[in-house]
C-alpha cells in the first residue's frame, strides 16, 4: 500500500510539472525548439523581441563565401531556374521596371487613340483615367497593407548561439545544463534570461508541435513529386529557415527564401492549397510551374547552409 501511495504521489507531482512546464516558457517568453537535421536531432531555444532591444550576433569571424556572386542555376527537363538572378534585387527591380514600361506604352497608345475622338469623349476618358488612377492607388495601398500584415510586429528572432553559430544540444539534459552554466551566448541579453536559468530543468525542455521542425525530411518529400508534397512540413521548415537566416545572418538562405523567389512562390502556393476551394485550385495550378527538381535542390542548399552554422553540443 505504501508503495502504491508513493507511486500515486509521484504521478501527481509529474502531472503538476506538466501543467507548470508551459507556464515557465510563457513567463520568460522563450521557447524550446526541436530541430531534426540530416546529422541528427537537437534542442535549442528561440525568442522574439523588438529589434531595438536586440544586439545582432557578430559574424565577423565567420568564413565568407569565396564565390559570393556565383549563380545558382537549377534545371530540370521542363525548365530552368536561375536562382542567382531570382535573388538579385537589381534584376527583380529591372523586371518590374520593364512591366511598368509596358503598362506606360499601352497607356500612351490609348491616349493617342483618344485624341481622335470628339471633345465629349475626351472628357469621359479623362474621368475614366482618373478612376483608374484611384483604383491603382487603392490596389497599391492594399498591397502595402498586405505586406505589412505578413511582416507582423516589429520583432526579430533570437536563438541560443554565439558569433553566428546555432547551439544544438543532443539531449534536454545538455540544454538545461548549458542554460544554468553561465557560458557566453547571444540570449544572455534577454531581460528574462536569469529567471529561466534559475528555474529550468531537463524535464522542462519539451518542444510543442509547432516548435518541432523536421528539416531532414524536406528534400526527400519534395523529391516525391507534387502529389506527395507535405504542405505543413515545408511551410514549417520555411518559417524556421527564415528565422535562422535572419538571426544568424545566413545571407544565401535569406536570398533563397526572399519574396518573389521560386521557393517563396512554392511556400505561398502550398499555403493556399491548405485553404481549399477555388484559391486552392489556383494554387495547385501555380505549383505546376515549379520544377520538381528545382525545389528539392534549392532546399538541399538551404539545409546545407543551416547545417554549416550548427555547433553540436554534448
Amino acid at each position: 500500500m505504501a508503495a502504491q501511495r508513493d507511486a500515486e504521489k509521484q504521478a501527481d507531482l509529474e502531472e503538476d510539472r506538466e501543467v507548470d512546464r508551459p507556464q515557465l516558457w510563457s513567463n520568460v517568453r522563450i521557447d524550446p525548439v526541436e530541430i531534426a537535421l540530416p546529422k541528427g536531432v537537437g534542442y535549442t531555444l528561440r525568442a522574439y523581441r523588438p529589434a531595438a532591444d536586440i544586439t545582432p550576433t557578430d559574424v565577423s569571424g565567420r568564413e565568407t563565401d569565396e564565390f559570393p556572386d556565383r549563380q545558382y542555376s537549377i534545371a530540370n527537363q521542363d525548365e530552368e531556374f536561375d536562382f542567382g538572378d531570382a535573388f538579385d534585387d537589381e534584376s527583380t527591380a529591372a523586371r518590374r521596371d520593364g512591366e511598368d514600361d509596358d503598362i506606360e506604352d499601352e497607356a500612351d497608345d490609348a491616349e493617342d487613340s483618344d485624341d481622335e475622338r470628339d471633345l465629349d469623349e475626351d472628357e469621359d476618358d479623362d474621368l475614366d483615367e482618373d478612376d483608374d488612377e484611384d483604383d491603382e492607388e487603392e490596389e497599391d495601398e492594399d498591397e502595402e497593407e498586405a505586406a505589412a500584415a505578413k511582416a507582423g510586429p516589429d520583432e526579430v528572432p533570437v536563438f541560443l548561439g554565439h558569433n553566428g553559430q546555432l547551439f544544438l544540444f543532443q539531449t534536454p539534459e545538455g540544454l538545461a545544463d548549458f542554460i544554468r552554466s553561465g557560458d557566453e551566448h547571444d540570449m544572455s541579453q534577454l531581460d528574462t534570461w536569469s529567471e529561466l536559468a534559475e528555474a529550468v530543468t531537463a524535464e522542462d525542455v519539451v518542444a510543442l508541435p509547432e516548435d518541432s521542425y523536421e528539416l531532414d525530411l524536406v528534400v526527400k518529400n519534395l523529391r516525391g513529386g507534387r502529389d506527395a508534397w507535405d504542405a505543413d512540413l515545408i511551410i514549417q521548415a520555411g518559417e524556421l529557415a527564415r528565422d535562422l537566416a535572419f538571426a544568424l545572418k545566413i545571407n544565401p538562405v535569406i536570398m533563397a527564401l526572399a519574396p518573389g523567389s521560386p521557393l517563396d512562390d512554392l511556400d505561398e502556393a502550398l499555403r493556399a492549397t491548405t485553404t481549399g476551394g477555388f484559391s486552392g485550385f489556383l494554387a495547385r495550378r501555380r505549383m505546376k510551374k515549379i520544377g520538381t527538381e528545382a525545389a528539392p535542390l534549392g532546399w538541399r542548399t538551404i539545409i546545407g547552409k543551416i547545417s554549416g552554422v550548427v555547433d553540436w553540443r554534448d
